[in-house]
């Protein structure tokens, strides 16, 4: 755990004010101490990184506001038709049920998992205020989401010890957080400063593994069995709550992707052919994992899905993902067998997809799905 020192040593400078004239009145000194927005930058900035405003990277606090917009809490989702469903001996079959333990015992983690890195790694290196106030509510986010993965558990009567340790023991979930947990360990070594162009590869190479492959790779197979079970009336509740953990995911997905292509337009000395080289060889690391998890999840295909229609759809997903930070595509195949997993992240919805309940959890305006 980090100390206050390391801490303190660790995070971006703050800038030492100088010693004011009596009165009300700035000093020309303090006056050109004020931020000029032209001034900031995503990583190693000189500016204040408490003065917020004037804004230079407007859409961080446009989808600051947005997740804001999108507020949302577990236990305003009613369980109750999923635990009759689940005590039922014939309400679902053991495949489904392998598939919905499955889900959750690598969701119960990685959410904190994604939290830790935001917090503890990630935080303590941005130098743009805007960006870091989406990143805390990022992380507010990940406690929700966490929060919503245990209410499942805790209505079904799962056994928590169970779920909570699969990403131990069970491999297609462990092989997914110890390909994460070295980007991690990075970003939270309290020695560990931007300001080289091998650290800030480093960074740049975290952003890339949770934005891209973590958050917009490492959910999708998860994300597609739950809601396919909601679109065949099966665990509801469950699936409504997925359904709002994928908007908020794409967002996280977006703005990391920002983040990403604005550090490289800042930094161009990074993106190297080297270091792209390295990043295509994680995103078909990541693509091997995550099909391995739709393997595991689904031995004898289940839901009309199996392992091998997911091979597709991994495939079109990594493809989406390296155009987005300037990669080629990485695979021939690059058609969508899921559309309609297409329509749940992208088309905007003001009642939830399975015809349940009217579920408007924002607080202003309408749900937005980009």
């Amino acid at each position: 755990m980090l100390s206050w020192d390391d801490e303190a040593a660790a995070a971006p400078r703050q800038p030492q004010l100088p010693a004011g004239a009596a009165g009300d009145e700035s000093t020309a000194e303090q006056v050109a101490l004020r931020v000029n927005a032209d001034d900031k930058r995503i990583i190693n900035g000189k500016t204040d990184v408490n003065q917020l405003v004037p804004f230079k990277y407007k859409w961080a606090w446009d989808k600051y506001l947005a997740g804001c917009a999108n507020h949302w809490m577990p236990q305003e989702v009613n369980m109750q038709r999923d635990i009759e469903l689940w005590k039922n001996p014939n309400g679902l079959s053991e495949d489904e049920r392998r598939l919905v333990k499955r889900n959750l015992g690598f969701f119960v983690t990685a959410d904190s998992l994604a939290a830790n890195n935001i917090v503890l790694g990630t935080y303590r290196h941005i130098t743009a205020p805007e960006c870091r106030q989406y990143l805390l509510r990022q992380a507010f986010e990940e406690a929700i989401h966490t929060h919503a993965y245990q209410y499942i558990v805790e209505s079904l009567g799962l056994d928590e010890q169970e779920i909570f340790n699969a990403y131990n023991e069970i491999k297609s979930i462990r092989d997914k957080d110890q390909f994460l947990i070295p980007f991690i360990d990075t970003l939270t070594d309290p020695a560990f400063t931007t300001g080289t162009i091998e650290n800030d590869q480093k960074l740049l190479k975290s952003l890339i593994v949770f934005a891209c492959l973590m958050e917009g790779l490492f959910f999708y197979v998860g994300f597609t069995q739950i809601l396919a079970l909601g679109r065949q009336n099966k665990m509801m509740g469950a699936a409504e709550q997925y359904q709002y953990i994928l908007r908020d995911e794409s967002m996280h997905c977006n703005f990391g992707i920002d983040l990403i292509n604005t550090i490289k337009l800042e930094n161009p000395q990074l993106w190297t052919p080297a270091f792209r080289e390295e990043i295509k060889a994680l995103f078909l690391k990541a693509v091997e994992l995550e099909y391995a998890y739709a393997e595991d999840t689904m031995p004898r295909g289940v839901l009309g899905l199996n392992a091998t229609m997911f091979k597709g759809y991994l495939r079109f997903i990594a493809n989406r993902r390296a155009v987005q930070i300037g990669l080629e595509p990485l695979f021939d195949q690059d058609e969508n067998p899921f559309p309609w997993m297409s329509e749940m992240i992208d088309l905007k919805k003001e009642r939830n997809f399975f015809e349940t309940r009217v579920t408007e959890y924002q607080t202003g305006g309408a749900l937005n799905w980009d």
